[in-house]
Formats: C-alpha cells, structure tokens, sequence
C-alpha cells in the first residue's frame, strides 16, 4: 500500500532513457530542478517498481492521411476503474447533474433533457459584466465573461438546483438555476479562470478549480461562505515547462483527482476526504504523482510548449491526456493503491497544439480534436480531426482536414452520438462525420470561431457561434443533413464556452461578459 509519508513521483523520459525521482517521507516538492528537457542527470536508482514505457510504433510517422476504411473492433479494455459502458452516462448516481467538463470520465455526458422547443431568455446574472485584467508576458487586457471551456456545473443538491463556474472577473460563482440569484458569495482568486470547474461526484460539498494564478484548488461549499480547504502551485512541480495556468477540468476517481497544468505535467493527487466532529467537510491531499507529459524526442520536434490545458480522461484504468506539443498519451495507473507510480502504455504525435478535449467511447476509441497552428509535415500528413485506436499497431483509423489557413483545426470536444462525430472548428465549419469510415456526411458554415464544444441531449444537436446565437439541430435521422429546429440569440457576445442543458433549460456563458439560462416561456 502507499506509505503515508509518501509525496511524489516524478518520471522524465528522454530519448532511450528514464528518468525517475521518488520522494519519500518528505512533507515537500523538490526544489525545482534546472534540468535541461533534452539532457538527463544521473540520480540514485528508486527502490519501487519503475513505470515502463511502450515504444512509439513504426507507424509513429505516417506519410499520409488514410483513406476512409471502416474502423477495426479492437479488444475492450479491462473495466478498471471506469466502465467504458458509461460512456455517454451520468457521473454516477450519487449526484444528479453535469459534474465537470462533458460530465463524466470519459468526457461524453452532455446533460438531461427535454431540450426547450422555443427557448427565451429567462435571467442573466450579474447585472454588471463579469470582466477583469489578466497580464501574459507583458501584453495586459480586459478579459469578460466566460471563455473557453466555460461549461458550468450544474447539479441537484438538497431539492434544489444549483449552478457554479468560474469566469473572466477571477472568481467561482455559486447561483440558483432557477432563480439565477447568489447562493453564496463568489470564491476571489487571482487570475482570470479558463476552465470548467467540477463538483464532486460522491456527494461531498466540495468543487476544484485552477485558476490563471498558479493555484489548483479544492473549495468547501457547505457553509455561509466558500472556503478553500487545499491548493497546489503549478510552480512548485519539478521538472516542469512552459506555464503555470490550469485550464483543465479535474476528475475525480476514488478519492484521487486527476488534472493535468500549464506547467506541462500530469497530477494525481489523494484527497483524503472526510467530514470532522461537526459535520463540516475537510480534505488532507496528497500529491502522490507528478509526470512530465513531454519527453525529449516531442521537444526536439517542437520545442518547450508542451502545455496540458485539455482535461484528463479515464477509462477502464488507463488516464488519458494530450499536450501543446500533440503528444496523446495514455497513462496506466493501476497500481497507485500499491504504491506503484503510473506506466506510459500508448504514445502517439499529431504534430500540432491540441487544447481540446478528447473523448473515450465505450469501444475503446479515441476520437481528438487537433490545431492548425504550426502547419508542420506532422500536422498536414495527420489531420485535424483524428480517430484513434490505442490498441492498434497503427492507431490511426481516420482523419478529416481543416487546413485552409494557419491556426484553423479544432478546440472544440466532439461529440459522438449513434453512428457520427459531430465537431467544429476555428474556421466555423460544423460537420457531421460518419463514426465508421471518416467520411464528412454533411457540412454547415457558421459564425467563426466555433470553440464551443457541441451539445447532444436526446436527438437535438446545439452549437454555440461566435455571434451569441445558440443553433438547435434535429440529429433523429443522422443520415442527412440536420434541419435547423431554432436559433436563441443569447446577445451577450462571442460564445466560446460550452453550454449545459438539465431538465428544460440551458445554461450558458459568453464573452459580453454575464451568463444567461434559457427555457420555454411558461404556457
């Protein structure tokens, strides 16, 4: 079992060597290193098990897209600990709504409905746009309202519904979905927040965030005031790269959070959660495994930005994440209740940034949403839009292009819903994509930039433009080209966050700075 004195694991990997440094009985990080990515130190050999790591295959470059081929059946993976049969379920059934990003762990839970059928708005909350001033380098600007990813959590509490984000102003809100009045003061940080917040899915009154100040947080909500119980500073991970920011959205898996930092290396932290004598909740974290998510071959092709601001996702027990470098890695962690750090299992490069989500189907594919930014052989020959099969010698079943311009591709989630992949891009293309073969079955033009991930509730697809205008598709016959069932004009600017729709209304935020909740008007 894991010692309690037991901190971190670190894993380096370069070309052809493994780097590890185990901390033992130590209540700290390492001091940071100042360990050049490319060159390795030698360091006592650990006394544990060391993670192995599986070649890139020969496939590992390929020369060109591949045609459209129906895709294999590859094995199911172990259960572990997320069924791959959860795929597009609820976060189990402790809590009801959508806990996190894409609302589970395999990132494939939209919502519940129904779907409004001629949806108003019904309140806007704050009456003051949320706005702020967020300084990168030297560069500072007025950041408003609510960006990529954005999604709120929204959950059933006690009989009544409640609502958090974070947002632009540099501060967790908790309202009332129906009402959109302040259940609790707003929780400062600060920095602006990029992500999408998560609640905690085995009932405990707790939410993490991260936030552009450095900070990983877990924050208590069951009292008169939100409190934060516990953070971790991205800068104080050693060996790290690149940045200190935390966009994505943590998962949390039997009391251990998995997230991956700016700082470009993958968490696993042990929560430890409990309640005290009074009731209140209380958490005593341990970061039990910090792994570099870059090596040196990844930034000999692309240099330091090997950034993680897309969230962790697991299924069976295999944790998977992608970087700024186009590294997708999956990561098996199994032995972590043993002491055992996590094994690399599957490495595969896509030549460009990826800050979108992926998402795990109940198959045991991948299916990836890559960037089109520094238009290298690597991003041409791959694609923009990937299915993957981890299990395969060559992982690539099909892709799809968007390379009309440098930064076009993808920051969006998918969405996989029966027989087709719905995605958007940078350059306002919606398509609609057969699951099978890769072939694009319909395509439509809207307000560009679409970085708004799809919403599938039901047969209604919804995708959020960049003129504040929600679209509503009717998907029943995913054959054909969807008609169009309405248009909502949010009004409130750009949408770039995802939205959330739960039981008759949709929740959303934009870029004019408030978030609004539509629904059908009453009679």
């Amino acid at each position: 079992m894991r010692r309690a004195g037991q901190i971190a694991i670190t894993v380096f990997l370069t070309a052809g060597v493994l780097l590890v440094a185990l901390l033992v009985a130590q209540p700290r990080m390492l001091d940071e290193a100042t360990v050049d990515p490319g060159l390795v130190a030698a360091l006592p050999t650990p006394t544990v098990e060391l993670p192995k790591v599986i070649p890139p295959s020969p496939a590992f470059l390929p020369t060109s897209t591949p045609t459209p081929t129906p895709s294999p059946t590859p094995t199911p993976p172990p259960v572990g600990w997320v069924d791959p049969a959860s795929f597009g379920t609820p976060w189990g059934d402790t809590v009801a709504g959508v806990l996190t990003f894409r609302g589970n762990p395999t990132r494939s839970y939209h919502g519940e409905g129904p779907v409004p059928d001629r949806p108003e708005v019904m309140w806007r909350y704050p009456e003051r746009p949320m706005c702020s001033n967020s300084t990168v380098g030297t560069e500072t600007k007025q950041w408003c309202g609510l960006g990529w990813t954005g999604q709120p959590a929204v959950w059933e509490r006690d009989g009544e519904l409640w609502v958090a984000f974070g947002a632009y102003d540099r501060q967790v809100h908790f309202i009332d979905g129906v009402t959109g009045l302040p259940r609790l003061s707003p929780f400062r940080t600060g920095d602006i927040i990029k992500g999408s917040v998560t609640v905690d899915p085995d009932g405990y009154p707790l939410l993490y965030t991260g936030s552009r100040d450095n900070q990983l947080r877990v924050i208590s909500f069951d009292g008169a005031e939100p409190i934060e119980l516990w953070s971790l500073d991205a800068r104080s991970i050693s060996p790290r790269l690149w940045n200190d920011d935390w966009d994505g959205s943590p998962l949390i898996v039997d009391d251990y959070l998995f997230e991956g930092g700016e700082n470009s290396n993958f968490h696993i932290i042990k929560l430890n959660r409990s309640y005290d004598n009074d009731g209140k909740v209380r958490v005593d974290p341990e970061l039990v495994v910090a792994v570099p998510g870059w090596d040196a071959e990844l930034t000999a092709a692309v240099g330091s930005n090997v950034s993680i601001e897309s969230s962790v996702v697991i299924t069976g027990q295999t944790a998977w994440f992608a970087n700024s470098g186009g590294l997708i890695q999956g990561w098996d962690f199994s032995g972590l209740d043993d002491g055992v750090g996590p094994k690399r299992i599957f490495r595969y490069w896509a030549g460009d940034d990826i800050d979108a989500t992926m998402v795990a189907d109940d198959e045991g594919f991948l299916y990836v949403g890559v960037e089109y930014e520094r238009g290298n052989q690597r991003s041409r020959d791959v694609g923009q839009i990937l299915k993957l099969d981890p299990l395969a010698d060559d992982p690539l079943v099909w892709s799809v292009e968007d390379q009309s311009r440098r930064d076009a591709g993808v920051w969006a989630t998918p969405a996989v819903h029966d027989d087709v992949v719905f995605a958007s891009t940078d350059t306002g293309r919606l398509l609609g994509i057969d699951r099978s073969t890769g072939e694009i079955r319909w395509e439509k033009q809207l307000g560009l930039p679409l970085w708004s991930s799809q919403v599938v509730i039901d047969d209604t697809l919804l995708q959020g433009d960049c003129e504040g205008v929600i679209h509503a598709y009717d998907i029943s016959d995913t054959t054909i080209e969807p008609p169009e069932l309405w248009q909502a004009d949010v009004a409130d600017g750009c949408i770039e966050a995802t939205p959330v729709v739960w039981r008759g209304r949709i929740f959303v935020g934009s870029r004019g700075g408030r978030f609004t909740m539509l629904a059908d008007a009453a009679g």
